[in-house]
């Protein structure tokens, strides 16, 4: 692995071989999303306690100040809406590595539809990404999306579309938590894998819970979005979240930190 592509990892993956990213790319498919319809105001109070964050290059135009020191995790793919759901698992690549290197992303990230009607043009994409980013060595993430069909997210179906991004030359791999057989999903993928939230779930303890246990079963962290930005306390949200990461917190102290900067009692709490 060359200077480049270990240097800009380095800076995704922090000393403890931890990550916190912070993804607002949800619109490229969904539009304006509830809580991030004005992205740049969603992300100010947060933004300092994510370790990257991911997005698309319009929205990083329009909405990231350029003094931004944050890596940035870009979006390359897309195409799809949800206004037609049902081809969701048809996204092509939209943004060249060119425009990643010219934007000063430190990786890019794709989705990739296994098991989909859709699933070989995906990975091929996949293959051809990693293909250009590895000559300029960049970092190439692979999402395993399931599109509307969430029952996918059972551990036999992520840990094949894992392994299979990981094969095509995924350098990280973003997937679902699953409660049952998450660490074969995770030890039977030789990159670092990162949790998605997916939908917001029901009480902050439930998300501090599923985040404990997948760092516990092998995940260096989370690509975690609306479970911390659609909260009604985010900063207090990231902060405890990043308790567990970087601090090894348990959900119930993780659940006190999120307690105590609601309140306004946490180490400088705002």
């Amino acid at each position: 692995m060359d200077w480049g592509m270990r240097n800009r990892l380095a800076q995704l993956i922090q000393p403890d071989g931890r990550a916190l990213f912070l993804p607002i790319d949800h619109g490229y498919f969904q539009g304006p999303t509830h809580k991030l319809e004005k992205p740049g105001e969603t992300i100010k109070p947060i933004l300092s306690y994510a370790d990257a964050i991911m997005l698309t290059r319009g929205i990083l135009r329009s909405s990231v100040d350029p003094t931004n020191t944050k890596p940035i995790i870009l979006r390359v793919s897309g195409g799809t809406s949800m206004a037609r759901k049902e081809e969701l698992d048809q996204e092509g690549i939209t943004t060249s590595v060119k425009e990643a290197i010219r934007l000063n992303a430190s990786a890019v990230s794709m989705s990739v539809f296994v098991g989909s009607p859709h699933e070989h043009e995906t990975l091929l994409n996949l293959s051809s990404l990693v293909n250009e980013c590895e000559e300029y060595g960049i970092p190439a993430m692979a999402v395993t999306a399931v599109g509307a069909e969430l029952e996918k997210r059972d551990a036999r179906y992520l840990a094949l579309a894992c392994r299979i991004a990981a094969e095509l030359g995924a350098r990280v791999v973003k997937t679902y938590y699953c409660k049952e057989g998450f660490e074969k999903v995770v030890k039977g993928c030789p990159v670092p894998v990162v949790m998605a939230g997916g939908p917001k779930v029901d009480t902050e303890l439930e998300v501090f819970e599923f985040v404990y246990d997948g760092i516990q079963k092998g995940s260096i962290g989370v690509n975690l979005g609306r479970n911390i930005w659609q909260s009604d306390y985010p900063v207090a949200m990231i902060r405890a979240i990043r308790s567990i990461i970087h601090e090894n917190a348990t959900p119930k102290e993780a659940q006190q930190i999120f307690e105590d900067v609601k309140s306004g009692k946490g180490r400088g709490a705002r």
